[in-house]
């Protein structure tokens, strides 16, 4: 029995049991405990509660919410913008690097310890009606590749990236005001630790002729890659960028 039908059946019987003998009371009182299942003397409290005008409270179940201060949501929101809206993983790492430099508003300590320790998930809980109000700068002509994305990890800080090999890549379409038909793209290599920069051109973003261009980019630096970082983008994540990275001697460690 719902909680709601438990207080209609309290209402029905109040009155009877007002104007009960003693002995009549107690019939009343097993009848409604067996019915609905309270302790007896919970049972008696109701039944002579003075404040019957409403139902009691369901008890919420589940956790105490943690993450409750709308200031929470609104520096994560402050910073989200700033990085150009990066997925809740990557904000999640970038918390430590921006919250010093944070000064909208004075956060107290409890509240940069709760920016520290909330989680991706937690994140994107907290920021879902922020999330339309906002969209990414510039044009995006880049379609998620999501076939192999649980393939590929995304990249927080697992990288040594005080040594030369560790590259990110990222296509620059030439396209001018508009995206339509086709175009050539720069391909973009960077190596993290010496700087070390390899543009090709590329015409559409067809993964062969990515790949052929990656291909070509690894025999003109001057070390081997040791790990890979791209986005999204479907001229990355295919499966024969995928074998070319990772099926070899010493695989590359691929990310995104």
């Amino acid at each position: 029995m719902g909680i709601k039908s438990r207080y209609e059946y309290l209402k029905e019987i109040l009155l009877r049991y007002k104007y009960a003998t003693r002995a009549q009371k107690k019939n009343i009182l097993d009848e409604f405990c067996n019915n609905c299942g309270y302790n007896r003397k919970y049972a008696i409290r109701l039944l002579n509660s003075k404040n019957k005008s409403r139902p009691p409270k369901a008890s919420k179940r589940g956790r105490k919410k943690f993450y409750h201060d709308p200031l929470i949501a609104q520096v994560l929101t402050d910073i989200w913008v700033a990085t150009n809206l990066a997925c809740a993983k990557r904000l999640k790492a970038m918390i430590p690097l921006f919250l010093p430099h944070y000064k909208k508003y004075i956060l107290s300590k409890e509240i940069k310890q709760k920016l520290l320790k909330i989680s991706p998930a937690s994140i994107d809980r907290l920021m879902a009606p922020s999330r339309a109000k906002f969209t990414k700068k510039g044009l995006a002509p880049t379609k998620p590749g999501s076939i192999i994305k649980k393939q590929i990890p995304i990249k927080t800080n697992q990288w040594n990236e005080t040594i030369p090999g560790f590259i990110e890549a990222d296509t620059v379409a030439h396209c001018g005001s508009t995206v339509a038909g086709m175009f050539v793209y720069s391909l973009n290599c960077v190596d993290i630790a010496s700087g070390w920069t390899e543009q090709r051109a590329v015409w559409g973003k067809g993964e062969r002729g990515v790949l052929e261009a990656i291909k070509d980019i690894e025999k003109s630096i001057p070390f081997p890659i040791k790990g890979f970082d791209c986005d999204n983008g479907s001229e990355f994540l295919n499966w024969h960028l995928l074998r070319h990275l990772t099926e070899r001697k010493q695989p590359v460690q691929f990310t995104r």
